[in-house]
């Protein structure tokens, strides 16, 4: 048989189960193991194959969620990426993954693609939709849910880590270390993660009494960091602390005061990040940082895009979900403090 003549009554009858079961097995529903395991050696031996948007017409649902992701060069979006699609196929579900400019042009050619491609939600991932996409969105029936990043009045669930509490946390760090000459290099203002945790680690500092000696955003983009943390460190007033906004730009932020200015981290500078990448650990970085707690961000996202998807009515939430800091030797450790 070829696989256009197959269908799924020729593999349930081969396998010895019903249609349905068939169905359940392709569809990522639940099915036993026996089930599943003659229902897969019944197909592979008739050389069949599902029609998933054959089903995604009959059904009106096609079981993909639609991931819009504007670069991947921060490696916190990779292991976040595995991870929703870890979960997500668990619950029986598919992610396709699209690449879009961070620009409302951009973003708006990726979403409409997704839409021809009937994807059931939509999850985006550090970009920002416009007014007229999301009413298309919401005209279609179709839910979006905004990871790491949030958007007043887009009337969009948005799942993130609580970063002005993160931000404060740490300020806290840094004061209690001693460190009086602190400056920050921002995650790119016009994203709310990054105005956020400056926001925190700002007011913080306010309660102090203390003004940073320089704030400069990095936009989230290595060659940025580091050309900021030149300018920071060529002023009179060098500072003994440095908040930098990710883990990606704090690593080039490393790289600049110990490969160009040869300078001792922490013993001239303490450097704090923010994600806590895999990378942080590494020797080399060693990096002391704030936690973003993905797997519980993951499993909101997952459950929020989800329970819109099986209930349209249900309304769009804000989460925020506190990450520790996490100790390491890139930075001054205050007395009663611990790696």
């Amino acid at each position: 048989m070829t696989d256009a003549k197959v269908t799924s009554i020729d593999v349930a009858r081969l396998a010895g189960v019903s249609q349905s079961a068939v169905s359940r097995v392709f569809s990522g529903a639940s099915a036993s193991k026996s089930t599943i395991a003659k229902v897969r050696a019944a197909a592979a031996q008739l050389g069949y194959r599902p029609n998933s948007l054959a089903r995604a017409m009959i059904t009106g649902k096609s079981r993909i969620i639609g991931l819009v992701v504007a670069y991947l060069d921060n490696q916190f979006y990779p292991a976040a990426i595995e991870r929703l699609g870890a979960a997500l196929q668990e619950r029986g579900y598919h992610i396709l993954l699209m690449m879009a400019e961070n620009s409302a042009e951009g973003v708006e050619q990726v979403i409409q693609d997704l839409m021809a491609y009937q994807v059931d939600g939509i999850i985006t991932a550090s970009v920002a939709m416009t007014s007229d996409l999301t009413e298309r969105c919401a005209a279609l029936g179709i839910p979006v849910v905004m990871f790491n990043r949030g958007q007043d009045g887009s009337g969009f669930s948005a799942i993130t880590s609580a970063n002005r509490e993160g931000g404060a946390k740490v300020a806290e760090f840094m004061l209690a270390g001693g460190h009086q000459r602190i400056a920050h290099i921002a995650g790119w203002q016009g994203s709310s993660t990054g105005r956020d945790r400056t926001e925190g680690f700002v007011a913080r500092l306010a309660e102090a009494g203390v003004t940073p000696v320089a704030t400069i955003d990095g936009m989230y983009a290595r060659d940025a960091a580091a050309e900021a943390a030149r300018t920071i460190m060529a002023q009179d007033a060098r500072p003994d602390a440095i908040f930098v906004g990710n883990d990606h730009m704090a690593f080039a932020v490393m790289d600049v005061l110990r490969g160009e200015l040869g300078l001792s981290v922490p013993g001239d500078v303490s450097v704090v990040g923010y994600d806590d990448v895999p990378m942080a650990a590494w020797p080399a970085y060693d990096l002391t940082t704030l936690r973003q707690p993905i797997n519980r961000m993951v499993e909101a996202t997952v459950d929020t895009v989800l329970g819109q998807i099986e209930d349209p009515d249900r309304l769009p939430e804000k989460i925020e979900i506190a990450g520790p800091l996490i100790v390491r030797g890139s930075a001054r450790i205050p007395e009663g403090w611990t790696r």
